[in-house]
């Protein structure tokens, strides 16, 4: 029986030792709901314009040389391609990118600026994580998943490290509500290990909010069958990791699930009131608090985690 290497949170503060060293903390922006001040942490102001930056660069450089020289695989629509790509190319490693037929052609495009390799498969009719599971084995190359991984979870747990330094900076005080983003929950899981005082919520899509579902049951329940169109592409995850799911149950995490109008409303939010484009899977947590589904409280803290937009599907959003 393999056991999986834990995330902990000597992992998290390690992570954010390597990401200091190379990137810029992502800025807080602050604006009050009804008399209480809101941090909001722009994630979509990373280099790639998500925080998959983070733990791709704490998998790439855990590798050692020989592990290196046979390059990286990975399975993404997109945000986590492009950390991955983005990290290999600094290091001079090899990396292929399992991406759907339908991933963002902006995501698509900036993966293979990058110098990323591109496999398509049918998201409906084909699995990413098998295709990337042989093409790692014939290749011997090393798979990066985009949650299910110690130190990809470790990495993305650098944004709560930053922020639990910005925001009594801010005079906002440490973190103690954080409401993030949810696909398969690294994110999540991550910041959850960053702040270990803070209430956790995480938010997905309406449909596809399995990690709601199997934080409530107390076991993992996968994403239903025809599971409904949605926006947000980077959160179309059907079914969430041990890993993840291990953390956040410990935690206590609550689950919410919005909707598409929920999101659209969030990303008109951004745009008009922090002048930031997010993209709609970086705008859930937003849409949660909008809607009135997490109430706010002081040290609330709310990760926008993306902001690699559709034009065409941005432009509708905004037109409301």
């Amino acid at each position: 029986m393999t056991i999986l290497r834990q995330p902990t949170r000597a992992g998290v503060r390690d992570a954010a030792a390597k990401v200091a060293a190379i990137l810029p903390p992502t800025p807080v922006f602050v604006h009050d709901f009804k008399g209480i001040p809101v941090a909001f942490k722009a994630e979509s102001l990373q280099p790639i314009g998500a925080f998959k930056i983070r733990g791709a660069w704490h998998r790439l450089t855990a590798l050692d040389a020989a592990a290196q020289a046979r390059g990286v695989v990975a399975f993404s629509s997109g945000n986590h391609a492009q950390g991955v790509a983005w990290a290999a190319k600094r290091l001079g490693i090899a990396a292929t990118i399992v991406m759907p037929t339908d991933a963002p052609k902006a995501k698509r495009d900036a993966t293979l600026a990058l110098g990323a390799e591109v496999v398509d498969y049918d998201r409906a009719t084909q699995s990413r994580e098998a295709i990337a599971g042989q093409l790692a084995e014939a290749r011997g190359a090393t798979l990066v998943p985009s949650f299910d991984d110690a130190w990809v979870i470790e990495g993305q747990g650098t944004v709560g490290i930053e922020a639990a330094a910005q925001m009594p900076a801010l005079g906002l005080g440490t973190p103690l509500r954080v409401v993030v983003p949810c696909g398969g929950g690294g994110l999540a899981a991550g910041i959850a290990l960053a702040v270990p005082d803070a209430q956790m919520f995480v938010v997905e899509p309406e449909g596809w909010d399995d990690m709601r579902r199997s934080l409530e049951a107390s076991w993992i329940e996968p994403v239903g069958p025809n599971p409904p169109p949605t926006a947000c592409d980077s959160l179309q995850t059907t079914r969430v990791s041990q890993l993840t799911f291990d953390v956040l149950s410990r935690r206590d995490a609550r689950g919410v699930a919005v909707s598409e109008a929920e999101t659209a409303a969030a990303q008109r939010w951004a745009a008009t009131h922090l002048r930031l484009v997010v993209e709609p899977g970086g705008a859930v947590g937003l849409a949660a608090l909008l809607a009135g589904k997490v109430v706010v409280e002081a040290g609330t803290l709310v990760v926008l985690s993306g902001g690699n937009v559709d034009l065409a599907g941005y432009a509708r959003a905004m037109a409301g």
